[in-house]
């Protein structure tokens, strides 16, 4: 079965890096795995073989006689023909781990899909362009600190594992991968309103990088407000860390000058 470009598809065939992949997951027996784009199975399959129930979600249909087909254990391995951007992950079971080689064209919408899972996420293994990870992990003061680490490090624990050459891909990419594990916090300081608030204020504040907080945010935070909070206005957003935006949002909303939320 060749790639389909418009799936974003890139097959992992390099069994040395498959390997490399599955020990880093650890499945265990007792693990409910979900896996989006399994693709020809080249992870499904040693993920499978330590006992754990795996559902799949796969959009490719033509994916999916080949993989009931050579599925060791069928009696574990239930596939869901879906769009993972859209799919409601909460369905499957309580709790999962969660694994997958996302399509670079839908890796940033789907991460942020992702996170309104996280109750019931235990850890994430992805594959991901390599510049992606680097902004996901990025810390503040950094050009490639930005919405995307501060969301993602708001609601888990980031770790860069292991970058991914071209190679091990069919067809190859033109650019590395990295091998990413989030880790859903368990708890949060902020509610789910106030989250609302904050991936609001975050998107804002880095949609013109080289602004100021206070032209960035004028529209939700007057100048009065900025009196009454304890950031300054004057710093850009990638010099605040992802404690930092929380604590303005907190004021924002104590202070009730919600502009235009």
């Amino acid at each position: 079965m060749l790639a389909k470009k418009r799936f974003g598809q890139n097959f992992l065939h390099d069994r040395n890096m498959i390997d490399k992949i599955v020990r880093s997951i650890a499945p265990k027996e007792n693990d409910t795995i979900v896996e989006i784009g399994p693709g020809r199975g080249a992870i499904t399959f040693p993920l499978l073989a330590s006992g754990c129930r795996l559902d799949a979600v796969e959009i490719d249909k033509d994916l999916i006689p080949g993989l009931y087909e050579t599925c060791p254990t069928p009696e574990k391995f239930h596939l869901h023909h879906a769009d993972a951007l859209t799919f409601d992950f909460g369905v499957i079971a309580p709790s999962f781990r969660l694994v997958g080689n996302l399509p670079y064209n839908i890796s940033t919408p789907l991460l942020f899909h992702l996170m309104t899972f996280t109750s019931h996420i235990s850890d994430i293994h992805v594959m991901l362009q390599r510049e992606v990870v680097d902004r996901i992990v990025a810390k503040p003061h950094s050009k490639t600190y930005g919405r995307l680490s501060v969301m993602l490090q708001y609601y888990c624990d980031v770790e860069r594992l292991f970058l991914i050459p071209p190679g091990v891909f069919d067809p190859a990419p033109k650019i590395d991968s990295a091998l990413l594990r989030l880790t859903p916090k368990k708890s949060r300081p902020l509610n789910a309103k106030q989250e609302q608030y904050l991936e609001a204020l975050v998107k804002l504040a880095f949609g013109q990088r080289r602004k100021t907080l206070r032209n960035n945010l004028k529209t939700i935070l007057s100048q009065e407000g900025w009196k009454n909070s304890s950031i300054d206005a004057q710093q850009r957003a990638e010099n605040l860390s992802v404690e930092d935006f929380v604590t303005l949002t907190q004021e924002i909303e104590k202070n009730g000058d919600l502009c235009n939320w």
